[in-house]
This record gives structure tokens, C-alpha cells and sequence, in this order.
């Protein structure tokens, strides 16, 4: 293994990968807490949270804590998601007591004051309506919606007008005391590093966070899918932007190896189905792919196309019956080179230390298979045509499909005439 892994007696999980070559290290605070552990008043609270962090601390402003870490040319920054929250920070390996310094006073001795609260409340605003304006983001939150329904894991992270206009101070303090404790805490860190010395800087700076035990709140899983369901968003764009995919396989999932390959060659580059059929053959969409989002208890796939609103049925309909032909027409020249193009991007994409240390914070914060990269690649060698076709038949056999549709379009005139597309 690549890793080194100590638990604290606090709780707090220190897991850390050396990479003596290079000059740098970047760290990050791994909190399994996101957004869909928020109760429906707290929809948003774990974003909200990860900007106000950065407003201040009994010892620290908002500018003491950009200042020190621009002082030594690093990078602070952080991010929410569904499943976990994460503050990083990458330096030269010599300044990496103060990137835990910074960084562990953020997450002990945040203020959350009204004010910061009122201030940040309307950056977090802005945030949304960015989304709301942005069709294909958009169009993924009603692909989730449609197919996820009321389940957490369907809810923006972002939150909505409505829950961050009326959230309280109180509240996201109190989200923030009662969650932010050691034992939902994994720091994962990956650069020019001795373990030992990170996990003693840890201790001795973050020790139990002021806050000793605490929990998650129970996950449970998604109980009932959303099989057939069209949802149309109404927007006066000039491209219409589509969603259609169903379930897909979670993290833990043996096949999830498999999976990486099928959605390689359905949408995952220029050689890919999707690309060459709807881009290449048809000159029906600028921008289409595949994704396969996996969760610690679920998974979903979905196709994504923008085309122009006059082309829509034509170009469903290819996405469609490609999705259908795909089990029966795979062929090992596509695995060999979708197998190719995953060892390479895999490899490829951890070429610095904010990825490395991301991939290990997320896989150890969302008590994923702990794989290392050599690890990572013999098992993609080991994918063969056989066990792609059999997933591609498990998960794109599935029906009837979810579809989400954004643009120019009456939800009520437009839903039956888009839910051909879902049917087998």
C-alpha cells in the first residue's frame, strides 16, 4: 500500500501518502458530513458552513486567514458535497505547520457571527441563482430529482432560496457544534511528508476540535427509485439540455471497475458512442457525455446532450436506442482502448499532490476500499469484454429510464411527449 493510516485517541483519522519527489504538500480536512445529512430546514447548511469557516475565528479574520497563507504563496480553498466537506490547503513542504495551524483554528474556533452569517447569506444566494442560470448544471438537479424523488441524496447542495433566507445563525452554529467533531474528522495528506510528523502537528493542533465524541446522522437508502418519471424544467434558452440515464452501482460495488470502462466508451472521450454517433455522425450537439456517480450506498448513470430545441426528439431518440445496442454490440477493440484510456487518465490525473490527496480523503472519508494506485491499475487490466457487457446489460438494461429535459418547454404540454423516451 501507498498509504500510511494512525487513528488519534480523539478519534481523528490521519491517513497520509509520501511523495518524496516533489517540493510541495497539500492537506485537507475531510468531514463525512454533507448534504444529505441535513434535515429539510438545514437543506444547505453544510455549504453555507464551508463559507463562513473562512469569515473568521476568535484569533483569525477573514483577512489574517487569507494573509498568512498568501505570505508563503499557498492555496486555501474548500468544497461540499452530497457525502462530505473538505477544507485543503497546499504549500511548500517546510510551511505545512502553518497550513494545519491556519486551517485546524478555522475548524476549532469559528465564530459564525450574525453578521458573517447576513454577509455570506446573500454570496450563497448568488451562488444559486448562478446555477439557475446555468442550464446544463441544471439540468442534472432535475435528473437527480426525478430520479432520487425526496430522498437526501437528491437534494441541491446548495440548498434553496427558501431554506437560506430563513436560516438562523443558531442554526448553522448548532449544525456546526454538533457535527464538526473528531470522530466524523479524516485528515488526508499527500506531498514531500514524514507521517509521523503530520499526525503529531494534527494532534497537538487540532486535538478534539473543542468537541469530544458526536456522531453522524443515520444514512438510509433510497428505498424507491424513480422509473419513468419525466421531469421538464421550463427556461427560454436557445439549446435544449437532456439528462437520461436510471440507478447505477455504488462505491463498494465490485463491478465498479467494470463500470469505469463501460462509461468510457459510452461518453467518456472523443472515441466514445455518444461523441461519435450524436456529435461526429449526426452534428446533433456540441457537448455530450456519460457519467456514473457512485455514493456509499447507491449509484446512478446518466447521458447528457445540448442540442437545439427543434432537434430534441431526434436526438433522444439516438441516445435512446444507443443505450439499447450498447450490451449486445460491444466489441474488445472499444474495451481494449476505453481499458487504455482509463490507466492513462487515472495516472494522468494524480500527477500532483492536491489529487492525490483528494482521491485519499475521499475514499477513506466515505469508508470507501483503501487502493492504491498500482493497486487501481492491475485491476483495471483485469476488466474483461465479458464482465463490461454483463454491467452495461445490469445497468443500461434497466427500464423504464429517468429523464430530465431543460429549455424552451411547457412542463405540462411537453411531459407526454418526452416520456416515449423513457419507455422500453
Amino acid at each position: 500500500m501507498d498509504f500510511r493510516d494512525t487513528t488519534l485517541p480523539t478519534g481523528v483519522r490521519v491517513v497520509t501518502e509520501a511523495m518524496p519527489d516533489v517540493r510541495s504538500v497539500t492537506i485537507g480536512f475531510w468531514f463525512a458530513i454533507g448534504s444529505r445529512d441535513e434535515s429539510s430546514a438545514q437543506s444547505g447548511c453544510s455549504h453555507f458552513l464551508e463559507h463562513l469557516l473562512f469569515k473568521g475565528t476568535q484569533k483569525r479574520t477573514a483577512k489574517q486567514i487569507a494573509e498568512e497563507l498568501d505570505a508563503v504563496g499557498g492555496e486555501l480553498n474548500a468544497f461540499t458535497s452530497r457525502e462530505y466537506t473538505c477544507f485543503y490547503a497546499r504549500v511548500l513542504d517546510r510551511d505545512l505547520p502553518i497550513a494545519v495551524d491556519v486551517l485546524g483554528d478555522m475548524l476549532v474556533n469559528a465564530t459564525n457571527t450574525p453578521e458573517d452569517v447576513d454577509a455570506e447569506r446573500q454570496v450563497v444566494l448568488e451562488e444559486i441563482n448562478i446555477h439557475l442560470d446555468s442550464p446544463d448544471d441544471l439540468v442534472h438537479s432535475e435528473f437527480a430529482t426525478a430520479l432520487m424523488g425526496d430522498h437526501p441524496l437528491a437534494l441541491e447542495t446548495l440548498g434553496s432560496f427558501d431554506s437560506i433566507s430563513g436560516m438562523a445563525r443558531d442554526t448553522i452554529h448548532g449544525y456546526y457544534l454538533e457535527h464538526y467533531r473528531p470522530q466524523n474528522l479524516v485528515v488526508a495528506a499527500a506531498g514531500n511528508l514524514d507521517h509521523e510528523a503530520v499526525v503529531t502537528l494534527v494532534d497537538a493542533m487540532i486535538g478534539d476540535l473543542g468537541r469530544s465524541q458526536g456522531r453522524r446522522p443515520d444514512r438510509w437508502p433510497i428505498e424507491a427509485w424513480g422509473p419513468g418519471n419525466v421531469r421538464v424544467r421550463n427556461r427560454p434558452t436557445e439549446q435544449a439540455h437532456v439528462v437520461l440515464g436510471g440507478p447505477g452501482l455504488d462505491q463498494r460495488s465490485e463491478d465498479r471497475w467494470a463500470l469505469r470502462v463501460l462509461n468510457t466508451l459510452l461518453g467518456g472521450g472523443m472515441s466514445s458512442r455518444l461523441f461519435q454517433e450524436i456529435r461526429e455522425q449526426r452534428g446533433l450537439a456540441y457537448s455530450t457525455y456519460s457519467y456514473a456517480a457512485s455514493y456509499t450506498d447507491a449509484g446512478t448513470y446518466g447521458a447528457y446532450l445540448g442540442t437545439t430545441p427543434t432537434r430534441v426528439d431526434e436526438a433522444l431518440k439516438v441516445v435512446r436506442d444507443e443505450l439499447d445496442r450498447l450490451p449486445e454490440t460491444i466489441d474488445p477493440e472499444e474495451v481494449a482502448r476505453a481499458k487504455g484510456n482509463v490507466r492513462g487518465s487515472t495516472v494522468l490525473g494524480l500527477e500532483d499532490t492536491g489529487s492525490r490527496m483528494t482521491r485519499l480523503g475521499k475514499m477513506v472519508a466515505t469508508e470507501a476500499e483503501l487502493v492504491g494506485v498500482d493497486e487501481a491499475l492491475r485491476r483495471i487490466d483485469e476488466v474483461t469484454v465479458a464482465d463490461v457487457r454483463r454491467v452495461a446489460g445490469q445497468i443500461l438494461g434497466q427500464h423504464p429510464r429517468t429523464l430530465a429535459v431543460v429549455g424552451p418547454f411547457d412542463p405540462d404540454e411537453d411531459t407526454d411527449r418526452f416520456t416515449e423516451f423513457v419507455k422500453p
